[in-house]
């Protein structure tokens, strides 16, 4: 990999991890196309989220901001009801992301396994189209994100879990798993990008001992896919917000079927 490729990659993360097509089904189809070989390693990919990771931290700052002040604000006032919400909220974003840890734990093999065949990750695209088009046909409702209850964010945990696997987008599952569960549109885009930094960093903890190992010849690499991967994820969380808020999120959907049939006729003709 050059850095060239590099930047390519990391632009492509940004770009597809919060929009509905999956950041790291889109990573293994353009590493194939690069003839770059990973095998089992995916610490670039898992460092690359540290890029989309921070983009998330700064954007959502004031949020975040206001949900740690809430657990430290426990005095009744004009603001009680505020800050016992942005709690139930935190306990919410805590039981989604231990279902989520379960789940991987249980599979771990399996998902990474399924890193190193192209074919699968196309046919999990496909699928990934098909949840978020029917996503856009669910009525938006009215459950906040801070009342949606344990089963239903067990259920968004272990949809999350689910899309570890390349090509299942976790942005979009996570979405629409909340949209199907009734929760409010906006509710379910930020519960999701708030999800999303708990499991980004749990993934880049778990891959720490390969960045320790890292070749000093490879960091330049991984420095530039991160700096793209935060520029391009940046950009991209207003846009996919005021999408998911109008329910036109079923464009991606066809996106993602003409990148999977791309990708099935290069893999026949090759």
């Amino acid at each position: 990999m050059n850095i060239l490729q590099a930047i390519v990659l990391g632009l492509i993360q940004g770009l597809t991890e919060f929009i509905p097509v999956s950041s790291s089904g889109h990573l293994v189809l353009a590493q194939h196309l690069f003839g770059i070989e990973t095998g089992s390693d995916i610490s670039f990919e898992v460092f690359m989220h540290l890029g989309t990771l921070l983009a998330v931290l700064i954007f959502f700052r004031k949020l975040i901001w206001e949900l740690i002040a809430s657990m430290f604000s426990w005095k009744a006032s004009l603001d009680g009801e505020t800050h016992r919400k942005n709690r139930a909220l935190i306990m919410y974003l805590i039981i989604s992301t231990l279902a989520t840890g379960v789940f991987y734990v249980i599979f771990e093999d399996l998902l990474k396994a399924a890193y190193q065949n192209p074919l699968f990750v196309v046919v999990m695209l496909v699928i990934t189209g098909i949840i978020i088009f029917v996503s856009d046909y669910v009525k938006n409702a009215s459950i906040p994100a801070s009342n949606i209850g344990f089963i239903k964010s067990v259920i968004i945990g272990l949809a999350q879990g689910v899309a570890i696997i390349p090509g299942i987008s976790r942005s979009g599952t996570t979405i629409a798993t909340s949209l199907f569960c009734g929760i409010k549109r906006k509710d379910a885009a930020h519960f999701s990008f708030l999800l999303s930094i708990p499991a980004i960093l749990a993934a880049n903890v778990q891959e720490y001992s390969s960045f320790i190992n890292l070749e000093t010849s490879m960091l330049h690499l991984y420095i530039s896919g991160f700096v793209a991967s935060f520029i391009s994820g940046y950009l991209i969380i207003a846009f996919l917000i005021r999408l998911i808020q109008a329910g036109s999120l079923k464009y991606f959907s066809f996106y993602l079927w003409f990148i999977a049939s791309i990708a099935i006729s290069y893999f026949v003709m090759s």
